[in-house]
């Protein structure tokens, strides 16, 4: 007899569906076929385990099992509760009634017990899109998949108790979870705040305005001086997700296997911050069955890179084409995946090898200036050309950080950035562009307009402070961002001389 129930698959961010078609018949031995790997190929023995641990028998036949399509190669354990179920109602030990209604996925342990599997919300909407009207999953995956609306989410936690709902013979309510009251009411809720943060007025603009603008960030400063402290508030400040990109940023964690039995839909924006010894399969994504990387993981969030120049020079130099295009692809004999990566690049670094600046009036510290240079030279020039402010981040004097006084919050702070984000929002409404930072040359020249005083400015700035050229946009962009901040549609003298001074690495001989 021919038994057919259905699974997903992910590819990259996306799913397919998969046909499982199990066919009992004359003959002996266990086939499985359809680009199996061994993982899959391993299932025959839970499944067979698992089904004499449920009180029902294996067929001592021959037995095919065929995972359509059949050239696209199959991963992982997530088909090991469609294999048994099938297998069961091939060999008539129970009815298939129900089983094209429902899709199917789970992994068995030997006693029949599931476990949860990675990729559900993805499969999930690839089941409501094809019209089924449910998913039966392990329970724990069970609120990660309730995030999608009109289908019946099934939380099961054996194969006996699969059956015995496919069956009728017990009845399991569908999982319910009100998953967007919940997502309104955590994007507000932060551990940190930059109210907890004394001092630091100028840097705490800096970020205000790469928050506002999409701009990526250098932070440079002696240990201790505050910039991870920094780092991990500007999320605080950043525009609430839309429903949109929660969705986005919770199918990629969930691909990756991120999000824990508690977890359904992302609420706050990702803060990433991986070790300097991360490799650059590791930070853009790759293996042999392609996974996102760090920098997917931080879709619609923060990249945090700290201690900027201890990573290793291949690692960073992959980030120059992402920083670009917002997505990453990663090619493979088997096919070309494609993962999101629009993120926000904040770095920090010591001013020389040994975190101290220099100071030549004071005799500075044990570094030389060529030390200090060679240091500071492990960041190319490329990838800096992509990081659009740069601010130095001086420690905080004794009377400063014990003062007793109230400092600006992240909602006020946060308020401005949206007020700003809105602005961009309506100038870019007609391009693909949706924040200053993303604005391409063309487009620099034709909203980033001057003044002839502000042309004067720059020049003059360009000039006795030794930027590179490459500030040029880079300074306009900002600027296009603080008068965005300030209200104003037309970029002001004092604004350009604002972005002027987030420039401090394009300075010639800068040391400190």
């Amino acid at each position: 007899m021919l038994a057919k129930t259905f699974g997903g698959a992910v590819f990259g961010v996306d799913a397919y569906l998969i046909t499982i078609e199990v066919s009992v018949g004359q003959g002996t031995k266990f086939f499985m076929v359809g680009l199996p790997d061994s993982a899959v190929k391993e299932s025959e023995q839970r499944v067979e385990a698992a089904i004499k641990h449920s009180g029902y028998a294996m067929p001592r036949i021959k037995t095919v099992v065929n995972l359509a399509p059949a050239d696209i190669r199959k991963e992982g354990s997530a088909y090991d509760l469609p294999i048994a179920v099938g297998i069961l109602a091939a060999s008539e030990q129970i009815q298939d009634t129900l089983l094209s209604k429902y899709l199917i996925m789970g992994e068995l342990s030997l006693d029949g017990i599931l476990r949860p599997i990675k990729g559900v919300l993805p499969i999930a909407v690839e089941a409501r899109k094809h019209g089924y009207q449910g998913f039966i999953l392990p329970k724990e995956n069970a609120r990660e998949a309730a995030i999608v609306n009109n289908l019946e989410v099934i939380g099961v936690e054996t194969l006996s108790e699969t059956i015995d709902f496919l069956q009728g013979k017990q009845a399991i309510e569908p999982f319910w979870h009100e998953t967007r009251d919940v997502f309104f009411e955590e994007i507000n809720q932060f551990a940190v705040d930059f109210s907890d943060v004394q001092g630091h007025e100028s840097i705490k603009r800096a970020l205000e305005v790469a928050a506002a603008g999409g701009h990526n960030v250098i932070m440079v400063g002696p240990p201790g001086s505050g910039k991870t402290m920094l780092a991990r508030r500007i999320p605080t400040i950043l525009p609430p997700l839309t429903l949109h990109e929660a969705l986005e940023t919770t199918k990629i964690h969930s691909v990756a296997g991120k999000l824990g039995g508690n977890n359904s839909l992302i609420a706050r924006r990702p803060f990433c911050a991986p070790h300097h010894t991360i490799s650059d399969a590791a930070l853009v994504g790759g293996g042999n069955i392609p996974q996102p990387g760090q920098i997917s993981l931080a879709h619609n969030g923060i990249l945090f890179l700290d201690e900027l120049p201890e990573f290793k020079r291949t690692v960073l130099e992959v980030l120059r084409q992402p920083l670009e295009e917002r997505t990453v692809t990663i090619s493979r004999a088997k096919g070309t995946v494609n993962f999101p990566a629009n993120f926000m690049l904040i770095a920090s670094m010591n001013p020389s090898p040994s975190g101290d600046f220099f100071d030549a009036q004071t005799g500075g510290h044990p570094d030389s200036p060529t030390a200090v240079q060679r240091y500071l030279n492990k960041i190319s020039g490329p990838l800096l050309d992509r990081i659009d402010i740069h601010v130095e981040v001086n420690p905080v004097p004794f009377d400063e950080m014990t003062a007793d006084r109230k400092t600006e919050s992240s909602k006020v702070i946060r308020q401005r950035v949206i007020t700003a984000r809105r602005r961009q929002t309506e100038r870019f409404k007609e391009s693909t562009v949706y924040c200053n930072a993303m604005m391409p040359p063309p487009m620099v020249k034709e909203i980033c307009k001057i003044s002839p005083a502000g042309k004067t400015l720059l020049k003059t700035a360009m000039e006795r402070l030794g930027l590179s050229s490459r500030a040029y946009d880079r300074i306009l962009k900002v600027s296009r961002t603080i008068a965005d901040l300030a209200g104003i549609d037309d970029i002001a003298v004092e604004h350009l001389a604002e972005a002027i001074q987030y420039r401090s690495l394009d300075r010639e001989g800068w040391n400190g």
